[in-house]
C-alpha cells in the first residue's frame, strides 16, 4: 500500500462523518505495531513522530522517519506520516526533507498574537510544499509547562478567528482530555465539540485521547472530532508486556524476547482503538 497523505485521510473521514486515529511512534516497534494493528482492524491510521521523540533520537528525525515510512509503504492499509507538536523552526523545515505529509505546529506557549503570527508563517511555508498543517489554540492539559489547568476549554469564537487568521488545515481543541493519562476516566464536553464544529471550518483534533473511554470517543466523533491522537496507551501496553516477560524470564538478555510481546501488545491496543471508534 502506498504511503498516503494525512490530509487525504482526514478529508475522506470528515466527509463520511468518521475519524482517523493517529498513533505516536517512538521506536520502530511502535511503527510496526501500528501497522499490524491497523491491518487487523482493516482501517487507515496516521503514524506520528513528535518533537519529543526526535529529541530522544538525538535530535535527528531522518532515521526514525525513514523507518516509519518504510513500514507504512509495506502495510496492507493506508498509513500517513505526521510530525507532531513541533516547536522548533529547524525541525519544521526538515519535514519536507524527511517525507512528512503533515505537521502539527505548536506555538501554543506563545501569547495569542505571536501564536497567530508564527502559525500563519508555518502554514505558508507548509502549503508551499504541499504539507498539511495542524495547530493548537491554547494548551491541552497535561503537557509540561502547561499554562492552563486541565479544565481549560477552547472558545468557539476565538477558534474561528484563529483559523481564519492562520489558515491552518486542522485545529486541536481543549474539550476535556489530558495528555499522558494512564487511566481512561476523562469526560469530554460534547456540547462544546458540536459548537466548535459549527464555528470552525476545518477538522477538529482531539489530543490526549488515551485517557478517554471508548464511548466518549465515539460520541466525540459524532459531535465533530475528526482526528484522534493516541500515544500513552501504546506505551502503557508496551511497558506492561516488557515487565510481565522479564518477571517470568529474569535471566533473558536478548531484547527480541521481550520486544516481541511488547510489539504485539501495542498492535492489539491499536486494533482495539480502531474497532471502537472507526
Amino acid at each position: 500500500m502506498t504511503l498516503v497523505r494525512t490530509g487525504d485521510l482526514i478529508g475522506e473521514a470528515r466527509a463520511a462523518g468518521r475519524a482517523v486515529l493517529a498513533f505516536n511512534v517512538i521506536t520502530v516497534e511502535h511503527a510496526e505495531a501500528v501497522a499490524a494493528g491497523a491491518e487487523a482492524a482493516g482501517a487507515p491510521a496516521v503514524l506520528q513522530i513528535s518533537e519529543n521523540a526526535v529529541r530522544f533520537h538525538g535530535g535527528r528525525p531522518g532515521p526514525l522517519a525513514a523507518a516509519t515510512a518504510a513500514v507504512a509503504r509495506a502495510a496492507a492499509v493506508p498509513l500517513a506520516l505526521h510530525l507532531d507538536h513541533v516547536e522548533s523552526e529547524e525541525l519544521l523545515r526538515s519535514a519536507a526533507v524527511h517525507g512528512f505529509g503533515s505537521v502539527m505546529f505548536d506555538a501554543s506557549r506563545l501569547p495569542y498574537a505571536e501564536n497567530v503570527k508564527a502559525t500563519a508563517e508555518a502554514v505558508r511555508w507548509g502549503h508551499a510544499r504541499g504539507i498539511w498543517v495542524e495547530a493548537e489554540l491554547g494548551r491541552i492539559g497535561g503537557k509540561a509547562g502547561d499554562a492552563h489547568t486541565p479544565g481549560v476549554r477552547t472558545d468557539p469564537a476565538e477558534a474561528a478567528a484563529y483559523v481564519t487568521d492562520t489558515g491552518v488545515d486542522a485545529l486541536a481543541v481543549a474539550v476535556g482530555s489530558t495528555h499522558a493519562m494512564t487511566e481512561r476516566t476523562a469526560t469530554l464536553d460534547h456540547t462544546l465539540i458540536a459548537a466548535l464544529r459549527t464555528a470552525v471550518p476545518v477538522p477538529l483534533v482531539l489530543h490526549g485521547s488515551s485517557g478517554v473511554p471508548d464511548e466518549e470517543l465515539r460520541r466525540a466523533v459524532r459531535s465533530g472530532i475528526t482526528k484522534i491522537n493516541v500515544g500513552t496507551a501504546l506505551n502503557t501496553a508496551y511497558s506492561a508486556a516488557v515487565r510481565a516477560y522479564l518477571e517470568t524470564h529474569p535471566t533473558v538478555v536478548d531484547p527480541r524476547k521481550y520486544l516481541a510481546p511488547a510489539r504485539r501488545a501495542m498492535a492489539e491496543t491499536v486494533t482495539a482503538y480502531l474497532r471502537a471508534t472507526c
